[in-house]
């Protein structure tokens, strides 16, 4: 008798588990669109701001314009996959 009442404690917290897990996924996955999106929108702000920049070392004849264009660049598709990835990872 102890171990069937035991048995169905468990059951129901294992239900009430289960559906606070499938809970939390479904907010998470809910964020992640908006997230993704806020990661791009902050990329282009960036990236505006570093082609500035790297246009601005150009124009005065800096030696260091490679490396800033290189930086520049890499930085963007860094962010660009790693908003892919993580969006595909999670959902």
């Amino acid at each position: 008798m102890c171990a069937a009442i035991a048995a169905s404690a468990f059951a129901q917290g294992q239900g009430q588990g289960l559906a606070g897990i499938n809970e939390a996924t479904s907010l998470m996955t809910s964020y992640f669109d908006p997230a993704t999106k806020l990661c791009y929108a902050i990329g282009a702000v960036l990236g505006l701001v570093g082609g500035i920049k790297t246009y601005g070392k150009f124009s005065s004849g800096d030696p260091d314009t490679s490396k800033t264009a290189a930086s520049w660049f890499f930085a963007c598709i860094f962010l660009i996959v790693a908003a892919t990835i993580l969006r595909s990872f999670f959902l």
